[in-house]
């Protein structure tokens, strides 16, 4: 047994407990040194991480940028080449013809949403300006746009709250409805005498030609009535019953993930 003895100025110490004093204090830096090295070390990973998760992320959005370019790109060209596919229908003037040009504007609207589906429209409406020239001075390519993304865009938005068949039936509904009020507008204060100007006809001898096939037709608001809206409705069914039988089928092919 080690006895305390006296120092200086009255303290007791001994000489062991001096040196486990020592080797505490001296342990105890030791640890608050490790644990400051330690948190350090975490903050410096930790902000690594994050960097790298950022630069993850920017390196995705670029990437679905320039998939989304292609597949607007790609589906416009498919939507042009559709438009040089056309069938009249029996109780219309010729120049009434369906085609299936907005099938891959529909697609693109339920895969990469409505302002998607509406380049498509756009690309695609100056693609054929291009390809087949404009008798109109453009009007009735502007009409054309306006109809088409009446169509769309209503059922990409509906669509796009809940990618369910409902929700997909639905925005169909809705587009084929606004598509037909859109067309008669368009067709009766628009279209209609934007080519009866380029062909230098008179609004009646259109009229004619709807009377000549359909002898309910006698003016322009039943031109609108027994021929437009018809036409318009059956459009927006057959595009819509298209897109609704392939739509979940080719869908994985412009997933962005």
């Amino acid at each position: 047994m080690v006895k305390p003895r006296t120092g200086r100025f009255g303290i007791f110490y001994a000489p062991g407990i001096n040196f486990s004093f020592s080797i505490s204090i001296r342990g105890l830096d030791a640890v608050k040194q490790t644990a400051s090295e330690s948190a350090v070390k975490r903050k410096g990973e930790m902000k690594m991480s994050t960097e790298t998760k950022v630069k993850t992320a920017v390196r995705s959005r670029e990437r679905i940028g320039v998939r989304s370019l292609v597949n607007i790109g790609m589906l416009s060209a498919i939507a042009v080449i559709l438009m040089l596919f056309d069938i009249p229908l029996p109780f219309a003037p010729s120049f009434y013809q369906i085609d299936f040009s907005e099938v891959p504007v529909f697609v693109g609207c339920f895969a990469m949403g409505p302002a998607a589906g509406a380049m498509i429209e756009a690309v695609k409406i100056l693609l054929n300006l291009v390809l087949t020239g404009t008798s109109t001075a453009g009007v009735g390519e502007l009409a054309n746009f306006l109809i088409g993304c009446a169509l769309c865009v209503p059922a990409g938005i509906i669509y796009r709250r809940n990618r369910t068949r409902k929700n997909a039936l639905i925005g169909m509904i809705t587009g084929t409805l606004l598509m037909t009020a859109v067309g008669c507008v368009l067709n009766a204060y628009v279209l209609l005498p934007a080519y009866s100007k380029a062909f230098g006809m008179p609004m009646d001898a259109l009229i004619q030609m709807g009377t000549a096939v359909n002898s309910h037709i006698t003016s322009l608001t039943t031109f609108v009535l027994f021929a437009v809206a018809p036409f318009n409705l059956i459009k927006g069914v057959v595009v819509s019953l298209v897109v609704f039988v392939i739509y979940k089928k080719i869908s994985p092919v412009f997933r962005m993930h």
